[in-house]
């Protein structure tokens, strides 16, 4: 592998330019182009980072190490597969498909071909999902909550996919356990497609996961619980912090429970930047991602069965 990793960003909208940003900060990777839709967007993100604006994948150079994909989902399949049929290291943005078919075709794409994929799971990166996953043990019991106002950046996609699915992924990687059974809810609000919902989804362990999402909020939520033997972790995402509760050392054993409270500092860091220095160290020694496709794929089915027990109960 070159000195610098020769990357390229395809899609620089609201997320890809940050891609595109924090790629020309990097010392060991030199940003060579960026691609969008918008070719005034493509040539402004460009100019800004130094990199080559192009209107087609056919453009790029003969030598690309790696890419991130950060263009709408059903357009995932059919970008990644341009740089994967090359062996081009890939990181696309979460969801990693429309489908779990489609999810599928791109991790067996990147075996064939030899190419590192890694799914952007941007919660995975957050120091306090590093900190409660260390902390948090066997989980019994975990509820979620992902709430924000309205944006039309993800409108060709549903709640599940767009939000819950961060839940979705985070659950997985806590709960080592075969899903025994999921029941789900919600309803279109200002879309055409589910704009909340609620899911509860259980295990074979007897762990149990509540997840609701939101797009349709006043206010933006981003917590997460989980509940253990005599203690449980409450992690807020964006401030990284974690709030712990666990019983003192005369249990319950009082007419009034010994509980002792404590908020566990953890050092904030942008997660983003963390998730892209990950990609080019994994492009870089060949070592498999933090979240690689499997990874996605299972998130992908997962949230393909909450939407079809949703789309049951609307019918009921």
């Amino acid at each position: 592998m070159p000195d610098k990793i020769k990357v390229a960003v395809i899609g620089v909208g609201h997320l890809g330019k940050y891609h595109a940003r924090i790629y020309s900060g990097m010392p060991d990777v030199e940003l060579v182009a960026v691609m969008d839709i918008d070719p005034v967007r493509s040539r402004e993100v460009a100019g800004e980072c130094g990199a080559q604006a192009l209107s087609t994948i056919a453009n790029l150079p003969a030598r690309i190490d790696a890419v991130s994909v950060v263009v709408p989902t059903r357009d995932h399949l059919s970008v990644a597969r341009a740089f994967l049929a090359r062996g081009v290291h890939t990181l696309i943005e979460k969801p990693l498909a429309s489908n779990v078919e489609e999810a599928q075709e791109i991790i067996d794409l990147a075996h064939d071909n030899g190419a590192i994929l890694q799914v952007g799971h941007l919660e995975q990166f957050n120091p306090g999902v590093v900190r409660l996953k260390e902390l948090a043990g066997t989980p019994r019991f975990i509820e979620a909550h992902r709430l924000g106002q309205f944006s039309k950046r993800s409108i060709d996609v549903d709640v599940v996919s767009d939000l819950m699915i961060h839940d979705i992924d985070i659950i997985l990687s806590m709960i080592k356990s075969d899903i025994t059974s999921i029941h789900a809810s919600g309803c279109p609000v200002l879309t055409d497609r589910v704009d909340i919902a609620n899911a509860r989804i259980e295990f074979a362990s007897k762990a149990v996961a509540n997840v609701t999402a939101s797009r349709v909020s006043k206010n933006a939520m981003r917590r997460i619980r989980v509940f253990a033997e005599d203690h449980y972790f409450g992690l807020d995402f964006q401030s990284q912090q974690i709030e712990e509760v666990r019983l003192g050392e005369s249990g319950i054993n009082t007419e009034f429970p010994d509980l002792v409270q404590n908020t566990i500092k953890v050092v904030p860091e942008l997660p983003l930047n963390a998730e892209l220095e990950d990609f080019i160290d994994c492009a870089r020694t060949g070592r498999e991602p933090l979240v690689p496709g499997q990874d996605g794929l299972m998130a992908v089915r997962i949230a393909a069965q909450i939407q079809q027990r949703i789309s049951d109960s609307m019918k009921d």
